[in-house]
């Protein structure tokens, strides 16, 4: 029987030699590991092993590609009990948003493409239907897995099948009013499944809200200890019956424990609660799972873990390393690539430019304070900035409230999580015509997240609601004075930008709003061909359109549309009139997005007659994973893409 020889463990282990000992498996584990994963042959010493080969594997390839790397370094031990207690090919397991799945992913036949993981034509960083049939749901956004495992789970029982049915959310998800819903319908229905409470106290940024505080591990430390003791002796000293109500507390399901720890909450909802459970404590973790799989009602177990487990990095800075671009493995040092100011920063700067001059200026975000910007807001205007936790809905409607108030709400939110509110942006704000502004973060392809981050639909699904202004900047003073426009307006305003590094324009001296429904010519053409380009598609525009007149001699109008709603009516009558043809660029579905707005309007107005239109944007189909100069070469957006179609154009003169 061959021996383990003994080695050091850099990452995943604890830096001291590990003795020696036989084992039958054959080494490296993580190599030959089988298809369907079966992890019951392996005691704690290989799964031990395996969990620190994993973490070398996640350090390895994160470092490359860039991803949700403290996530998954967090939840290895219990990705690796999981399938050692259950049936990988029988049973069912959801991860909620999914990108802690990584070590899930190596372990189910994915460890040779691992190397490809957020590539184009490579693995997806979130579990994905389309990827494998271990992902048994697709995942991107929180809060979904408690209502998607009730609905297996159902599906199970009406086929009369009996497999178990697992969902793994993490403590930020767990703040979202959905995974409340799922919760509420699954004890009422009282279906035996298993909800994994990965609490790791954070989601993005530190959890906020009641919820998160209620669940905190905190109420187990010195302060709660010494007012059981206080309760206690409060009890033990009532003359005559103390000593029985002491003992009544003590033995009662409903005694003073559960009214300081989350299994009050989860138990009113008729889950069994089993927890807190060390997360990292492998033998808990396969006995408790056990435990639950054994019960016929809902279960909820509470596992406690620590984001970015076993790489120092992580460890100290989870925020940065839940998801982080390439970076040095040795040190943990992000790699940089150029100083560009991105339009992010650059609307975090305006935004605390506005505040300054203007009490009025309230900034809200949905867990993402550094992700959209607004980390110097925070730390500047305290009491005029709240972070809702994963809540869309709640900060929408949140900012109709201030906006009623008298204040002047700015709600910073990626593109894609926009999407989840859009009931409250219809009937809570511009129904009611409220000076709510929409800063849209990530609006187009954000690259190697895949189709559940694009920002692709918010200027079809926001540009036909009434009282809504649209606005889309060109680079990032446009950005900057679009904000001082939307502080201008008394009604609803909304902005769209990408992510990445901006142009590297100045900011002005002074934020002047912009003129609502006019548009900028940035190049004459010569009567024939007219460009007409939105957001971050304009600067490609004026580039092709350069290179095209150096190599033909013609000369292309090149006009930046700015607005979505109101268009630039006046602007687009002119150079339809006076041009041949017309190309319309922009970021976003083609279905009902920009293109259609100005297709509408100059039918409306009889200015399509004898004049060619053609639309670039994106297809009517999820645009999947990869670098986004990349997709947009391959979805002919780019530069080069443009310069194309001029010369099929010219061509077909």
């Amino acid at each position: 029987m061959p021996k383990a020889e003994s080695k050091i463990i850099a990452v995943g282990g604890d830096a001291r030699e590990q003795p020696a000992r036989e084992s039958a498996l054959p080494r490296p584990l993580l190599q030959n590991v089988g298809l369907p994963p079966d992890l019951s042959a392996y005691d704690l010493e290989d799964l031990k092993e395996l969990a620190a080969e994993i973490r070398a594997a996640l350090v390895d390839t994160v470092s490359r590609t860039g991803g949700h790397l403290a996530p998954s370094l967090g939840v290895v031990e219990l990705t690796l009990a999981m399938l050692s207690v259950f049936n990988a090919q029988k049973d069912k397991i959801i991860w909620d948003v999914g990108h802690q799945a990584y070590a899930y992913k190596l372990l189910t036949g994915r460890a040779e493409r691992f190397s490809t993981l957020r590539a184009a034509d490579g693995l997806s960083g979130f579990p994905s239907r389309l990827e494998s049939p271990y992902d048994h749901f697709g995942t991107g956004h929180s809060s979904t897995s408690i209502s998607a495992a009730l609905g297996l789970a159902m599906a199970r029982d009406l086929a009369g099948e009996n497999h178990h049915v697992v969902a793994v959310i993490g403590d930020g998800a767990l703040t979202a009013g959905l995974a409340y819903e799922g919760m509420n319908q699954a004890g009422a229905a009282a279906r035996r499944f298993i909800v994994i409470l990965n609490d790791n106290e954070m989601s993005i940024s530190k959890n906020v809200g009641a919820l998160s505080l209620f669940m905190s591990r905190k109420l187990s430390g010195r302060w709660i200890r010494r007012l059981k003791g206080e309760v206690e002796e409060f009890l033990a000293a009532i003359p005559g019956i103390g000593g029985d109500l002491l003992e009544i507390a003590k033995r009662s399901k409903h005694s003073f424990k559960n009214f300081f720890t989350p299994g009050m909450l989860f138990e009113a909802l008729r889950f069994n609660y089993i927890g807190a459970v060390d997360g990292h404590d492998m033998a808990e973790l396969q006995k408790t799972l056990r435990l639950a799989a054994s019960l016929d009602r809902p279960v909820l177990l509470h596992v406690l873990t620590r984001k970015g487990k076993g790489y120092a990095p992580a460890e100290e800075n989870p925020e940065l390393f839940h998801g982080i671009g390439s970076f040095e493995p040795e040190t943990g040092l992000p790699c940089k690539f150029g100083e560009t100011v991105s339009y992010t920063e650059a609307f975090g700067r305006g935004i605390c430019r506005l505040a300054e001059k203007d009490p009025r200026v309230f900034a809200i975000t949905a867990a993402m304070p550094d992700g959209v910007g607004l980390k110097e807001f925070s730390g500047r205007f305290p009491e005029r900035f709240v972070d809702v936790g994963i809540c869309e809905q709640h900060a929408v409607t949140l900012a109709a409230g201030l906006a009623v108030g008298g204040l002047r709400p700015f709600v910073a939110v990626y593109s894609t999580f926009l999407q989840r509110s859009y009931d409250q942006i219809v009937h809570d704000v511009c129904l009611q015509n409220l000076p709510v502004t929409f800063c849209i973060d990530r609006a187009g392809l954000v690259g190697e997240d895949g189709p559940t981050h694009h920002g692709a639909f918010d200027l079809a699904f926001l540009r036909h609601i009434p009282n809504l202004i649209f606005m889309a900047p060109k680079d990032e003073v446009e950005l900057q004075r679009g904000l001082a426009t939307a502080l201008a307006q008394d009604s609803p305003f909304a902005l769209r930008y990408p992510r990445g590094p901006g142009a590297g324009t100045l900011p002005p001296d002074e934020l002047l709003p912009l003129p609502i429904g006019r548009g900028e010519l940035l190049r004459e053409g010569d009567g024939r061909v007219a460009v007409i380009a939105l957001g971050n598609r304009v600067l490609p525009a004026l580039f092709a359109a350069d290179e095209f007149r150096e190599e033909s001699g013609e000369a292309v109008a090149v006009f930046n549309a700015r607005w979505i709603k109101p268009l630039p009516e006046d602007d687009l009558r002119a150079l339809c009139v006076a041009h041949e043809l017309v190309l319309l660029l922009e970021e976003g579905v083609l279905a009902g997005g920009f293109s259609s707005a100005v297709l509408e309007f100059l039918n409306d107005h009889e200015l399509c007659r004898n004049r060619r239109i053609v639309r670039m944007g994106l297809p009517d189909a999820f645009v999947q994973h990869g670098p986004a100069r990349e997709l947009r070469r391959r979805l002919n957006l780019d530069a080069a893409a443009i310069r194309e179609k001029l010369r099929e154009i010219a061509r077909k003169k």
